[in-house]
């Protein structure tokens, strides 16, 4: 089982690999959060991470523990650390395309739901 802190020294070792270009008006920073978050219309479903661009609080990428944990605790270190970079880089994606205006990745994750939700929930 994967500690909070586990996954903080993880995040930290692929963050460093990040261009500090990534970092750019992400004034939030990356979040890990120990919560398990379901989607809310797909049950079973489960968030692994999700990017945030609020007023209030700025920019914000949160990486969610519990979830993480409850689908890929049972893989080993290296594989458990290859599926936060990969979420991590999926929101880095969407913070870049933020900054940039676009939104392909955001219109590319609503079709794959659409298309996992025919396909188990219809």
């Amino acid at each position: 089982m994967y500690t909070i802190d586990d996954m903080h020294a993880m995040l930290d070792t692929i963050a460093a690999e990040l261009p500090d270009a990534f970092w750019e008006k992400l004034h939030g920073g990356v979040i890990v959060l120990p919560d398990v978050k379901l989607h809310p219309g797909l049950p079973g479903v489960y968030i692994m991470g999700d990017y945030s661009c609020r007023r209030d609080y700025g920019r914000s990428i949160r990486m969610y523990h519990g979830s993480f944990v409850h689908v890929h605790g049972h893989l080993p270190p290296e594989q458990f650390q290859a599926q936060l970079r990969h979420t991590l880089l999926h929101e880095f994606t969407h913070h870049l395309e933020s900054l940039a205006g676009e939104r392909g990745l955001e219109i590319q994750d609503k079709l794959q739901l659409e298309r996992y939700r025919r396909n188990h929930h219809p």
